[in-house]
């Protein structure tokens, strides 16, 4: 058998297939990197509207309360007082404060909550949930049954509108139930590319038609994980397993703002104890003089010389016209404005905060 064979595949992998995608390898998938191209699929985010299959992520469902049955304490951020119907992203820590992996909490009911966690970290995190969740409460792992699909850009509402009217009544972070082609789905609006958009949550059985009723309208491409990386990039999203692991804390990763310190959760105090001591390194936007861009793993130095980090993501950006990524970097060489070498040729560049696109349509 070789890797290849070994990869899982979505529901839309023929789909993907059938547009002549290109597929990559990706946390244990195989997806599609490109259809038309990378950039032509970022400008169309950005400017109109595209579908990203996202069904290789991992959803859960909780039943009970969430103080009642652990599930509180295993989650960073607090979700006893969330409104019905709300969803709120944060993450699940490790005792030592590492990032197991960041998720959204969606409250359906009082005592029912829908979580999303990464793909590739799917099987760990059922082991984790089932682990801390008291016994006497329900935990459903129902990913193999769900097909997810992101419909992202300034035009996703007036699209999706077109066969989901009430969805114009969602605001940012918040979800509902709605008719889709006779099935009722999931739909919500939180967003992964710095522009208005919505996922659709169906069963695996209506993700095709959905998929396809989509991509009828001349006004809607898809979008591959090329594309999807440069607009996460350019927005300041962190990516599990780059800008997050499970050695990365919050307070590294500049993610203490979904952290709270007023309950109590797995990983608080080993969190509480850096907080006091001071995190060693810390992570930093980083611009190029030039269109060259910094590339996962390499060296990151001071404008002396000495190696003061690395990087954990980087590209091209058509929004800058310049080579951006982000990296960690010592505490003591953090300095926004300061100067910054990458890579073994010493290419410049400027350490700046980790978003870099402005002009977006997210809360619109």
């Amino acid at each position: 058998m070789t890797a290849q064979d070994t990869l899982q595949r979505t529901h839309l992998y023929n789909e993907h297939v059938a547009l002549n995608a290109r597929m990559v390898s990706f946390g244990g998938w195989e997806m599609p990197l490109q259809y038309e191209g990378i950039l032509a699929e970022y400008t169309h985010t950005r400017k109109a509207v595209t579908v990203f299959d996202t069904s290789h992520m991992g959803e859960f469902v909780i039943e009970g309360g969430c103080l009642e049955s652990g599930l509180d304490r295993i989650v960073s951020m607090r979700i006893a007082d969330m409104p019905l119907q709300s969803c709120r992203y944060g993450m699940m820590l490790n005792e030592e404060g590492g990032v197991m992996d960041d998720l959204i909490v969606f409250r359906e009911d009082a005592e029912k909550w829908f979580i999303v966690v990464n793909g590739a970290t799917t099987p760990k995190d059922a082991r984790h949930f089932r682990g801390h969740l008291k016994q006497s409460h329900v935990f459903k792992d129902i990913s193999s049954e769900i097909g997810k699909i992101d419909v992202q850009g300034p035009r996703s509402r007036e699209i999706l509108a077109a066969l989901v009217p009430e969805i114009k009544k969602l605001s940012y972070y918040t979800f509902d139930r709605f008719n889709l082609l006779g099935e009722t789905v999931r739909i919500s609006r939180t967003g992964y590319t710095g522009e208005l958009g919505y996922e659709i949550y169906s069963s695996a059985d209506t993700v095709i038609p959905i998929w396809r009723e989509l991509l009828k309208n001349a006004g809607v491409k898809p979008a591959g994980l090329g594309a999807r990386d440069i607009l996460r990039l350019e927005a300041g999203y962190s990516l599990y397993g780059h800008e997050l692991d499970e050695s990365i804390t919050p307070l590294e990763a500049g993610l203490q703002r979904f952290v709270d310190l007023t309950k109590d959760f797995i990983g608080k105090g080993a969190f509480l104890k850096q907080q006091k001591e001071g995190a060693q390194k810390t992570l930093v936007g980083i611009i190029s003089h030039d269109r060259r861009s910094p590339r996962q793993n390499q060296k990151l130095y001071g404008e002396t010389g000495e190696e003061i980090g690395h990087v954990t993501s980087g590209t091209f950006s058509p929004f800058c016209q310049r080579g951006i990524g982000v990296g960690f970097v010592q505490k003591n060489h953090s300095q926004h404005g300061q100067k910054v070498l990458f890579g073994e040729g010493r290419h410049q560049g400027v350490m700046t905060g980790k978003t870099f696109y402005k002009n977006d349509s997210l809360k619109n």
